[in-house]
């Protein structure tokens, strides 16, 4: 049976997926956003699966290497707009997406309190730096089919969903690595 956390994944999931998101998406960056954060880091943190990893110095390259290497290869202007075109690009796009969380969140999970902690860290740096790197382009990235649903110019849509890669996933993993940090540090202090 699924544990409450993995059933609330899979919930959103679903909505994510099967709800009118992805198709909004396509004409939105502040849409494709949120549905971009939800794959790669709201559905894997509530997931955390247990995968056999090598541990130590290795589950932390691996994990965090590998989501960093998807989530910027994806938003390289040719392969982004691919994915806002075309169904097929956007099924390779969410899944590479999911397994590169599903990785990270796993890497975090073998590598310990402190190692998780320092995953994480390093993932709150890359995303917020792409999404500063985004969200301050002078001018558009990813052309005008990025704009559309919420009545903002493409260069304004893409200042917001930047706005929220920085943000808001920059957060999501400050806020775990924090909390990981201190039950490692709660661990090590009950041990002294």
């Amino acid at each position: 049976m699924l544990s409450p956390r993995r059933l609330l994944a899979l919930a959103v999931l679903a909505v994510l997926w099967l709800g009118p998101l992805p198709g909004l998406a396509a004409g939105s960056m502040v849409l494709h956003m949120v549905l971009h954060l939800g794959v790669t880091a709201v559905v894997p943190a509530l997931w955390a699966p247990a995968l056999r990893l090598p541990s130590g110095a290795m589950a932390l390259v691996l994990g965090a290497v590998a989501e960093m290497l998807v989530v910027w290869v994806w938003h390289l202007p040719a392969l982004h707009v691919w994915a806002r075109l075309s169904f097929t690009g956007l099924v390779l796009e969410q899944g590479s997406f999911l397994a590169a969380g599903m990785l990270l969140w796993a890497s975090v999970r073998a590598a310990g309190g402190f190692g998780g902690a320092v995953v994480l860290l390093a993932t709150t740096m890359h995303m917020t730096l792409l999404g500063a790197l985004i969200g301050l382009a002078p001018r558009t990235l990813y052309g005008d089919i990025c704009a559309g649903h919420l009545g903002l110019s493409a260069l304004q849509e893409q200042q917001v969903a930047g706005a929220l890669m920085a943000g808001a996933g920059g957060a999501i993993y400050l806020v775990a690595a924090l909390r990981r940090l201190g039950q490692a540090l709660d661990l090590k202090e009950a041990q002294a």
